[in-house]
């Protein structure tokens, strides 16, 4: 099986991409590797972020890297949190701020209509790159409800699943989410 070095710090996001891909890569974390590098995500794309992390960690690997970038789409915000999502209620990676500002920015309107959406790239040491992106429709819910999943999942209704992420078993959630889709397409694109 190919190795892939996952250019993620974040526990949930490394889980998912182990549970979606583990049978056919094998998915190694930044600390199997001995690295600890925060990689700032400054670009404005999900692409831009999520190719200067896989290249970054390609780089100092020298194997292949696998990184994403993914964040909440909300319509009646402007696209609002979008690149800024993991840091959208001041303190990067702190969900509960993130939740509450977004609940706060949302208190007053109806149109509820959002998406959560995935860019994950593939960058090897040759500097090839293979990228896939996906997304989920749904909508945000007036308060929280359920305990699964990490970020806005417990704030997001699929429409699909017709249960708030929050509710949704970690299988239900991997089968129809953004980054599932994104991480499917793209093992098809690596196994071409």
């Amino acid at each position: 099986m190919q190795e892939l070095i996952s250019a993620t710090n974040n526990k949930n996001k490394l889980r998912e991409f182990r549970e979606i891909l583990g049978d056919k890569f094998i998915i190694s974390s930044l600390a199997d590797e001995g690295i600890t590098v925060e990689i700032e995500e400054d670009a404005d794309t999900f692409y831009g972020n999520a190719l200067k992390k896989a290249k970054t960690i390609a780089e100092l690997t020298g194997k292949p890297a696998l990184a994403d970038d993914s964040g909440l789409i909300v319509d009646a915000l402007g696209g609002a949190p979008g690149v800024y999502s993991a840091r959208y209620g001041g303190e990067d990676g702190n969900d509960v701020l993130n939740r509450a500002k977004l609940l706060h920015e949302m208190r007053d309107i109806t149109d509820r209509m959002a998406r959560f959406y995935s860019s994950i790239v593939v960058y090897f040491p040759d500097g090839r790159i293979v990228t896939a992106d996906g997304s989920v429709e749904g909508s945000i819910l007036y308060e929280e409800i359920g305990e699964n999943g990490f970020g806005y999942d417990s704030l997001f209704y699929s429409n699909e699943l017709g249960v708030s992420f929050g509710i949704a078993t970690p299988e239900q959630k991997n089968s129809i989410s953004h980054r599932g889709r994104a991480l499917r397409k793209l093992e098809t694109l690596l196994r071409d």
